[in-house]
């Protein structure tokens, strides 16, 4: 008997059969191309589960979903007589009884349905462990004879702090000078990004939108802060300042305008936009509700560059130059403020803030850490400057209940000298990000860099934990810091924070972090 549900199976079976043949050849090729790198990044890489957001269901899917039905049609075996596979058969005749996997219990399952799944050898496995069974966490003095000599190396300077904590399980494993607040260059970001997505969610977007004042036909460019908004053709995701400038011509011309007074609007933000550490800074342009491609004067996406005086001029003269390419005719933009009588003409939206965090904690890009910390103020309604910033990003870890003790932000990148943060606090935020109770958090995870792969720690770890050590940098003059996961050889997933100031050698510094971060990676310590 054919279970109705899946009656069309038997009509579709010729042309699943065409899409198996045509496919299957392609799919054997791949796999014997890909057989090489899976297996170095199964020795390397550690396995991380997380739980997926909205926008990767829809990217995963698409991706993958027409690879993943070629492969259970060529897999699967021959139709049966019913015109059902056996698998299926046995899915409708599962679902008349109870039970399911069995992970080492009674699943309550028959005779008549199928066997239950094997248990799945549990993700943390591996890196030098058998089995399926995570062996219990290291101990505190173990830690300590492997961690406390590599800690004492002279290139680390002179003040040092450095914490481990069992993610699973919360527990403090091992830790010097934890409750000291020290300097931590760019692990503030970590804080950020925590503060952010508690504040406003993973799937919060920042909108860019254009006003037209009804009286004066005034048209207003409105900054939402949005720090990925990009002028270029290729936009890779990011929202698009062309695309704005073509819908907007569109609802000009449906209601016959075709020359405006161009204003722009950066009212979101207060204070200034320059950083104290100076406004002749290749590592930030000033502080803007509006700017494109973050005020980067090249082609670059990340890192250095020689950054434009007025982020949100020039945003808007590029804007302006799309109108007239639409037929548009425009004036020389200055700042105004849009009225709540404007009508919104059109807009665009950024990736979602899981996106962004990514981006940031991947890439450690100080525009979008600083346009975070100014997000979280002005959705916790804090004034939306530097000082701001840094009061709503303390405000929402203490929501958080996380230990602040000694924690001042003065900004939200870590470019400021006068940021301190315990080594006790950066394992928290970790531990809390990797909190069931909290999936939102989940970003701050999956966005560090990867130790010899991605990132700011692309370059790093080549003759070591490769693939093992996720962590995000921290360097300034005088100041190395390491912040991140690990899985030991064990597999266990742990927490690490290590600072140092008053360096001499930021290489020698990172060097002996990268050591001590690699020793844990190898460690039983039992």
């Amino acid at each position: 008997m054919v279970v109705p549900e899946l009656r069309p199976w038997r009509a579709a079976r010729p042309h699943v059969a065409r899409v198996a043949n045509a496919v299957r050849p392609r799919l054997a090729r791949a796999a014997t191309a890909a057989k090489p790198r899976v297996a170095r990044l199964a020795r390397t890489m550690s396995v991380q589960v997380t739980r997926p957001r909205t926008w990767q269901y829809t990217a995963g899917a698409a991706t993958a979903g027409l690879a993943l039905t070629a492969v259970v049609v060529t897999a699967a075996g021959p139709w049966d007589s019913s015109g059902q596979r056996t698998a299926e058969r046995d899915r409708a005749a599962a679902q008349e009884h109870t039970g399911g996997t069995d992970h080492g219990r009674d699943s309550g399952t028959t005779q008549a349905a199928p066997k239950p799944a094997p248990s799945a050898a549990s993700v943390l496995t591996g890196l030098g462990g058998a089995g399926n069974t995570v062996k219990s966490a290291p101990n505190g003095p173990a830690l300590a004879d492997v961690l406390g000599p590599l800690l004492k190396d002279a290139a680390l300077g002179s003040s040092r702090a450095a914490e481990v904590v069992d993610v699973a399980t919360g527990k403090h494993l091992y830790g010097t000078g934890a409750d000291t607040a020290l300097t931590p260059a760019s692990t503030t970001k970590i804080a950020t990004a925590v503060a952010a997505l508690s504040a406003m969610g993973s799937d919060h977007r920042l909108t860019t939108r254009t006003a037209l004042e009804p009286d004066t036909g005034e048209l207003v460019l409105v900054g939402g802060g949005d720090p990925t908004l990009t002028a270029r053709k290729d936009t890779e995701g990011s929202a698009s300042l062309r695309d704005l400038a073509t819908e907007t011509a569109e609802a000009l011309k449906k209601d016959g305008v075709r020359k405006v007074t161009l204003s722009y609007d950066t009212t979101l933000y207060a204070g200034s936009g320059i950083h104290p550490i100076g406004a002749d800074n290749d590592n930030l342009a000033p502080v803007s509700a509006l700017t494109a491609d973050e005020g980067r004067t090249d082609d670059s996406t990340s890192g250095t560059a020689i950054r434009v005086e007025n982020p949100a001029l020039d945003a808007a003269r590029k804007f302006a130059g799309f109108l007239e390419d639409a037929g548009i005719k425009t004036t020389s933009p200055g700042p105004s403020k849009a009225t709540t009588r404007a009508k919104t003409l059109a807009e665009v939206s950024s990736p979602p803030l899981s996106a962004l965090v990514e981006r940031m904690l991947t890439n450690s890009d100080n525009d979008i850490a600083e346009a975070l910390a100014r997000q979280t103020a002005v959705a916790t309604k804090v004034r939306a400057d530097f000082e701001g910033g840094g009061a709503a990003i303390l405000a929402q870890l203490k929501k958080l209940e996380l230990p602040v003790s000694g924690a001042s932000f003065k900004d939200g990148s870590g470019l400021n000298r006068e940021d301190k943060l315990t080594a006790e606090l950066l394992t928290a935020l970790l531990v809390k990000a990797g909190d069931p109770a909290h999936p939102e958090l989940r970003p701050v995870l999956t966005g560090l860099p990867i130790a010899g792969f991605t990132g700011t720690l692309s370059g790093r770890y080549t003759d070591g934990a490769a693939g093992v050590v996720r962590a995000k940098t921290g360097t300034l003059t005088g100041v190395n810091t390491l912040a991140g996961t690990v899985v030991d050889q064990d597999g266990r997933l742990l927490a690490f924070a290590f600072l140092a100031s008053d360096t001499t050698s930021k290489d020698a510094a990172q060097s002996a972090l990268d050591r001590t971060a690699t020793a844990l990676a190898a460690c039983g310590c039992r």
